[in-house]
């Protein structure tokens, strides 16, 4: 995975860019009817049920559009929410707190329908080795804090990008040449350009196992659209060669069943792809 110094980077290019984004060359609203040095106060209200996420990222929005507002928090990320709570106050600059209040929402609303969701799917997989990872199939530019909310809601996070980590599909085993020479070429790239990356492998089949199987340095093996029978066949099969993670049409009523196969993981797209946004709003008081 990535740095805690370039997530940083990343969660600073978000704000910096959704800010530019919202205000442009000014918010002539605000401009427009309140006066410069006025002051006020607003709640962050919840409107839904769910898991909290991005009350951390919301500060760090604040402090940048104006290192004067102050927070006031209630509720931490990854707690529990009901229609009715307030997570937290925010007071200062009227202009200000209204400059921050679009980006703030959009981005606390979408990590929390995130971490709910993943929640949720931690939740059916208790009692499990199992643990569920994202995907990269992520909102473009809003990556690092989807990624977070999967964190905040209890999951794992895959690789961050293309650069963190090697993973062999199945586009890159036939443009290949096959899964043996593409793990060979990776592993020679590797070591010619002195990088450190895990390496997983995905396969479509039982006799795509026993190949990777053949070749050494795989880190995890992707048992990609296997039903519960192959499923439990692979995992007999690689036994404690490499981890496992299952991946492909996986969804809350299968998760549990996959899981009992004996997994590592399970990756699903929908925990970032396919969510509702938790209804929250900033009030003035």
């Amino acid at each position: 995975m990535i740095s805690k110094e370039q997530f940083q980077r990343e969660l600073d290019l978000i704000i910096q860019n959704g800010i530019r984004e919202d205000i442009g060359s000014g918010d002539y609203s605000s401009l427009a009817c309140i006066p410069t040095d006025a002051n006020g106060k607003a709640k962050l209200l919840v409107k839904d049920i769910g898991i909290i996420a991005g009350v951390s990222f919301a500060k760090m929005i604040f402090e940048n559009v104006d290192p004067t507002l102050e927070m006031e928090v209630f509720i931490n990320d990854g707690e529990k929410v009901k229609h009715g709570d307030v997570v937290f106050h925010v007071s200062g600059s009227s202009q200000s707190i209204l400059r921050a209040e679009r980006l703030v929402l959009n981005s606390m609303q979408r990590m929390s329908a995130i971490a709910t969701k993943t929640n949720h799917f931690v939740q059916l997989l208790e009692g499990t080795k199992t643990k569920i990872l994202d995907t990269r199939k992520t909102t473009p530019g809003f990556r690092a804090c989807e990624k977070w909310a999967v964190k905040i809601g209890g999951g794992e996070n895959h690789r961050f990008a293309l650069y963190d980590m090697i993973m062999l599909k199945d586009n890159h085993n036939d443009f290949a040449g096959g899964i043996s020479k593409a793990i060979i070429k990776t592993k020679d790239f590797l070591k010619h350009n002195n990088l450190d990356l895990k390496i997983i492998v995905e396969a479509r089949n039982l006799d795509e196992i026993k190949e990777i199987l053949e070749n050494e340095g795989v880190y995890r093996i992707l048992i990609d659209n296997f039903n519960f029978e192959d499923t439990k066949a692979a995992v007999a099969l690689i036994g404690n060669k490499c981890l496992t993670e299952s991946s492909g049409n996986i969804n809350e009523k299968t998760i549990r069943q996959y899981a009992n196969c004996g997994v590592d993981y399970i990756s699903s797209g929908a925990l970032t792809h396919s969510v509702y946004n938790m209804d929250l709003s900033l009030k003035a008081f």
